[in-house]
C-alpha cells in the first residue's frame, strides 16, 4: 500500500467522522411533542451567585413549594459533581394557554433568620435558574442600545437600603410547530421521527408543537389583595403591574410574601435544532483566531530554532564525525567538546526515579483524558443541553486510561533501571494513587468548607463513597493491569554506556533552573487567550462551546511543550549539565506557575466581586487542583519528547 492510498483511507475515515458530528444535534436530548393544552412543568435549579461561587438549593429560601412536594430530578454523576440540584417547582403551564394572574402561595410571616437569609442572598446576587424542557429560563435587559443575556434572574434587589423581591414571574413561551421533515432531519433519519416521543395522548390531525425558548421577565409587585381562600393556580383577584424598571414588594420581618406569574405562548421561526442558539451565540471569534494565529507564531518560531540544532548543529557534527577514518575519530574523542562529553553520563539515573515515572505515568493519563473529552465535545457529544455529560465523560475517560498510565510508569522505569522487573508493582500502585490522591485530598479539604456552608456545592457522602469505589475498583485495577504489560514489554535500551563514576558539572553562567522557570512562558503565550475564555465560563457562569477552538489550542500547546523542552535539554547537554531529566519535565510544565499566577491575576481584577474568604479558598483550592494537573500533562510532553532526542542524538554516533 503506497502513500497515497493511506492517504485516501485517512481522509475516507475523517469525513466519516465528520457526518458523524453532523448526523446527530445532541445526543440523548430528543424532541417532546407537546398537544395544546398538555402540562409543562418548570423544574428549578441551584441558586447561583458570581459574588460567592457557592451554589444552594432553592428551597432554602422561603419560596412556594409544588403541591406533591419537593421532589429530586434524575441526575447525573456530573450533575452532582458541579453542584447542580436539579427539583420540581410549583410553576406550570398548559400548552398554548395563555394565561395571566396565576395566584401561587402566600408564605408564612418571614421569621427573624429568613429575613436576613433573604437580604444576605440579595446582597450577594444571587440567581434563581429556571429550566423548561431542558432549556435554561433567559432574560434580556438593555443597556447602552445593547441587548444583554442571562440566564436565571436575581432573587431581589437592593435600593438604597430596602430590600425588594422578585415576586412575579412574566414567562415567554417560544414553541415551534410540529413538522415531520424537520424532526426526521434532527435525528438522522426519516424512520425516528415516527417514534418521536410525545408527552400524552394526541388526537389524529392535531396540532404539535415543540419548546423552542423561554425567556421570563422579573417583576416586583406589590399584592394587597385578600388571598386568604385562594387555593394555588387560582386567579388573582386583582389586576398584577409587571413592570421590570421599577419595584414595589420591600420584604419585612413578620411580613408574608405573595407570589404571582403569568405566561404568554408565541409561536416563532426558530427550528429546534436550532433552539440553543440563543445560549451559544459565539462572540469574539476573531479573538479565537487571534490566540491561534499567535500560537502559530510561537510555534513557526520554536520550530525554526529546532530545525537548526537538527540541520546545522547535530546533522553537521555527525556527518563530520562519520567522514573521519578510525585514526582521526580516536584523536577526536580525546579534543570532545559540548553534548559529546557527557555520553558517559547522560542516562545515569535521575534522583527519584520512581518519583519521575509516576508523575510521567499520570501526565500521560490526564493529557489522554483531555483528549479524549475535547474530541467528543468539539464532535457535539457533550453539549451544554446535557448537562453533566462533560464532566462524567472525563471522569469515566480518566479512569479507563489508567492502563496507559501504568503501562507507560513500568516500562520508564524498567528502562531507567536497564530492564530490571523489581520494583514494578509498587510503580504502578504509586502510579495509580498520586494524582487521584492529591485531587482526592484538595476536595475533601474543599468540601468540608462547602458542608459548612450548607451549599449544594458539596459532594454528598454517597457519592463520596461512589467515588472511592471508583477509583478503587477501576482505575487501580485497570492502572495495575497496564502496569503488567508495561513490565511484559521489552524496555527501552540505552545507546551507549554509563560510567560508573558521574561526570562533574562545570559551573554555569547562569543557573539552570532559571531558564527551566523561565520556558514556561512560551507555552503560556499559546493559550493564556483561550484560558481567559475557560476561566469565564467556570466561574462568571458563561457557557463554553466552542471545543473546536479548544482542540487546536491543545495541539498546539503540546507542540509548543515538545519544542521548548526539546530546546532546553540540548542547551543543558552543550554546557556539559548531564541532569536533564527532572529539567525536560519541568521546563514545559513550569507553564502550570504562570497559569497559576494567571488565576490569581483573574481573582484580583474579574472576579472583584468575589467575597469572603471561602469563597477566595474555594477558588484557589480549585485553581490549585487545575494546575497540578495542567503540570503533569504538560511535564509529561515535554519529557517524552527530550527523551527521544536525547536517544536519537547518542544512537546516531558511536564514541568509545
Amino acid at each position: 500500500m503506497d502513500f497515497f492510498d493511506k492517504f485516501k483511507i485517512w481522509a475516507l475515515f475523517f469525513c466519516l467522522i465528520s457526518q458523524l458530528g453532523q448526523g446527530f444535534y445532541l445526543p440523548g436530548s430528543y424532541p417532546i411533542k407537546y398537544g395544546i393544552g398538555d402540562f409543562l412543568s418548570v423544574k428549578v435549579n441551584s441558586l447561583t451567585s458570581i459574588d460567592t461561587e457557592i451554589p444552594f438549593s432553592y428551597y432554602s429560601l422561603p419560596f412556594c413549594k409544588p403541591q406533591e412536594g419537593v421532589k429530586d430530578s434524575a441526575e447525573n454523576l456530573g450533575e452532582l459533581l458541579m453542584g447542580d440540584r436539579i427539583e420540581n417547582s410549583p410553576y406550570r403551564f398548559k400548552m398554548y394557554k395563555n394565561e395571566t394572574e396565576i395566584f401561587l402561595c402566600k408564605t408564612k410571616p418571614l421569621s427573624g433568620e429568613e429575613f436576613k437569609l433573604m437580604k444576605k442572598r440579595i446582597d450577594e446576587m444571587y440567581q434563581v435558574n429556571l429550566i423548561l424542557d431542558n432549556l435554561p429560563a433567559i432574560r434580556y435587559t438593555k443597556k447602552d442600545d445593547y441587548l444583554l443575556r442571562w440566564t436565571g434572574y436575581p432573587v431581589g434587589i437592593n435600593v438604597q437600603g430596602a430590600y425588594y423581591v422578585f415576586n412575579h414571574l412574566k414567562f415567554k413561551v417560544l414553541v415551534h410547530k410540529y413538522e415531520e421533515t424537520n424532526v426526521a432531519g434532527v435525528m438522522g433519519t426519516g424512520d425516528e421521527a415516527e417514534v418521536m416521543p410525545t408527552s400524552g395522548k394526541l388526537e389524529s390531525g392535531a396540532p404539535g408543537y415543540m419548546v423552542v425558548g423561554f425567556e421570563v421577565v422579573p417583576c416586583s409587585s406589590q399584592h394587597k389583595a385578600d388571598v386568604k381562600n385562594l387555593k394555588m393556580y387560582e386567579k388573582y383577584p386583582s389586576a398584577v403591574k409587571c413592570d421590570p424598571t421599577s419595584v414595589a414588594m420591600a420584604i419585612k420581618e413578620n411580613e408574608p410574601i405573595t407570589f404571582t406569574y403569568e405566561v404568554l405562548f408565541e409561536e416563532s421561526d426558530i427550528k429546534w435544532p436550532s433552539r440553543w442558539d440563543a445560549y451559544l451565540k459565539m462572540e469574539g471569534a476573531k479573538v479565537h483566531w487571534f490566540s491561534i494565529l499567535n500560537s502559530v507564531m510561537v510555534i513557526t518560531f520554536l520550530a525554526g530554532i529546532v530545525l537548526v540544532i537538527f540541520l546545522r548543529t547535530v546533522r553537521r557534527d555527525l556527518t563530520r564525525y562519520e567522514e573521519l577514518d578510525k585514526e582521526a575519530q580516536a584523536q577526536m574523542n580525546e579534543e570532545l567538546s559540548g553534548w559529546k562529553l557527557v555520553v558517559g553520563d547522560v542516562f545515569r539515573a535521575p534522583s527519584y526515579p520512581s518519583l519521575l515515572c509516576v508523575m510521567v505515568g499520570d501526565g500521560i493519563q490526564i493529557l489522554g483524558m483531555a483528549v479524549v473529552t475535547i474530541l467528543f465535545a468539539a464532535l457535539g457529544f457533550m453539549s451544554p443541553a446535557s448537562r453533566g455529560t462533560l464532566i462524567t465523560g472525563m471522569l469515566f475517560s480518566y479512569m479507563i486510561l489508567g492502563i496507559a498510565a501504568g503501562y507507560v510508569a513500568v516500562r520508564l522505569w524498567r528502562t531507567i533501571c536497564c530492564g530490571d522487573h523489581k520494583g514494578w508493582v509498587s510503580v504502578s500502585w504509586k502510579a495509580a494513587c498520586f494524582f487521584p490522591g492529591i485531587a482526592f485530598f484538595i476536595l475533601t479539604t474543599l468540601n468540608f468548607l462547602l458542608w459548612g456552608s450548607r451549599s449544594t456545592g458539596a459532594i454528598p457522602f454517597s457519592l463520596f463513597v461512589v467515588l472511592i469505589l471508583l477509583w478503587f475498583c477501576i482505575s487501580v485495577p485497570l492502572t495495575l493491569v497496564g502496569g503488567y504489560f508495561g513490565a511484559k514489554a521489552p524496555h527501552i535500551e540505552f545507546p551507549v554506556r554509563t560510567n560508573q563514576i558521574p561526570r562533574e558539572i562545570p559551573p554555569q553562567k547562569y543557573p539552570s533552573w532559571l531558564l527551566v522557570l523561565g520556558a514556561g512562558t512560551l507555552p503560556f503565550g499559546t493559550l493564556f487567550i483561550e484560558l481567559f475564555f475557560l476561566m469565564s465560563s467556570i466561574w462568571m457562569g458563561r457557557v463554553y462551546y466552542v471545543f473546536g477552538f479548544l482542540l487546536i489550542v491543545l495541539v498546539l500547546l503540546v507542540v509548543v511543550c515538545a519544542e521548548v523542552s526539546l530546546v532546553l535539554t540540548y542547551m543543558h547537554i552543550c554546557v556539559e549539565d548531564w541532569k536533564w531529566w527532572w529539567k525536560s519535565f519541568f521546563a514545559s510544565g513550569s507553564v502550570a506557575i504562570y497559569i497559576f499566577l494567571y488565576s490569581i491575576n483573574y481573582l484580583v481584577f474579574d472576579l472583584k466581586s468575589l467575597s469572603g474568604p471561602v469563597s477566595a479558598t474555594l477558588y484557589l483550592g480549585y485553581s490549585l487542583f487545575m494546575v497540578l494537573a495542567i503540570m503533569l500533562a504538560t511535564g509529561t510532553v515535554g519529557f517524552l519528547s527530550s527523551f527521544w532526542f536525547v536517544h536519537y542524538l547518542f544512537s546516531s554516533v558511536k564514541l568509545d
